[in-house]
């Protein structure tokens, strides 16, 4: 980790009295933003649900944009998934983050949006990139097979916003998380993340007495994870920063095997039984970790340890259960 600018070098602007249109703010990314908005007194939020804006939706796009004219857009529209629903659904996944991303960056450009800050994901970078993974590798090779449909949609609109910034001068820029986990995740049996669908089936085994859980592959890939509340906080920073870089990493720095990662979930729900693993089932990419220099540098970091970032995860999936607010899609 490289040294820090002191915080009086970092040129910042207030977000307090600007007009903020959050995309997706009921994704847990999305409601994560709007959550940290609130409590640093940001008042001119503004949200839509998919049913009120489409963003797919080109002249639906244009006329939200001409009609509210956000200041400051913050990007966290997007189809996700995990090995799963990328392998099975890769036509979607690419159609519609390619084309949210476009309509809407487009359309704050011509509505005359001072700041959007789009938001991607570290999958963007190859399947061979060096560890841990730093924003110059972006583009240096191959791409993991997975998930390239949504690496591609997602490298198109950071690139956009690149571009628009280097045509235009308007500040358009990008951040691109590492694997996200926290309150409001999406448990889908088939469709969702690693860390939410162990949580989801240990749990479930735990309730039924279960003896074996199979977990999908080797367990030897490494992987990151960042808490939503965290992100929110690094968004939040990021989107004052006068002069941010064009791309940068949100992450940890910090990796977990995906064996360790299920053992650690299992002890923190209380399941007692076997872990086993199929191995017919696809790893992804072997290792993954974020190169996080350039936004410890700029003076961000995490602050929420895993087990801690589990431990509440799991509490929050608890009271989702009992109110029936349980996401699944």
């Amino acid at each position: 980790m490289g040294p820090r600018k002191p915080l009086a070098e970092i040129k910042m602007s207030s977000l307090s009295d600007k007009k903020i249109f959050v995309a997706g703010h009921r994704g847990m990314v999305g409601a994560a933003i709007v959550r940290k908005l609130k409590a640093i007194g940001v008042e001119k939020l503004l949200v839509k649900s998919r049913s009120e804006l489409d963003l797919c939706n080109q002249s639906a796009t244009n006329a939200f944009f001409a009609s509210e004219k956000p200041e400051v857009v913050l990007f966290a529209a997007a189809r996700v998934g995990g090995i799963h629903a990328n392998n099975t659904y890769p036509a979607n996944f690419i159609y519609e983050n390619l084309t949210m991303a476009t309509n809407a960056i487009h359309a704050a450009y011509h509505c005359g949006c001072e700041r959007f800050l789009f938001l991607g994901s570290t999958c963007i970078y190859p399947r061979e990139a060096p560890q841990p993974m730093p924003e110059t590798s972006l583009l240096t090779s191959p791409l993991e097979k997975t998930n390239e449909a949504y690496a591609i949609a997602k490298i198109a609109g950071l690139k956009m916003c690149q571009f628009y910034r280097q045509q235009y001068g308007v500040l358009f820029h990008s951040a691109m998380p590492t694997n996200l986990y926290g309150p409001g995740d999406n448990y889908h049996p088939d469709n969702s993340h690693v860390m939410p669908a162990l949580i989801r089936r240990l749990h479930q085994a735990k309730q039924e007495g279960l003896k074996e859980v199979v977990i999908w592959g080797t367990g030897k890939p490494r992987r990151e994870f960042l808490h939503v509340e965290d992100l929110a906080e690094a968004i939040v920073f990021l989107s004052q920063v006068d002069s941010p870089p064009d791309l940068v990493n949100l992450g940890t720095g910090q990796d977990i095997s995906i064996q360790e990662l299920a053992e650690l979930v299992a002890d923190i729900v209380g399941y007692q039984g076997l872990l086993t693993n199929d191995r017919t089932k696809p790893d992804g990419t072997m290792l993954k970790r974020t190169d996080t220099k350039q936004i410890n540098h700029l003076g961000w970091s995490p602050r929420i340890g895993l087990r801690d970032g589990i431990a509440q995860t799991y509490q929050s999936y608890l009271a989702e259960l009992q109110a029936n607010s349980i996401r699944e899609r």
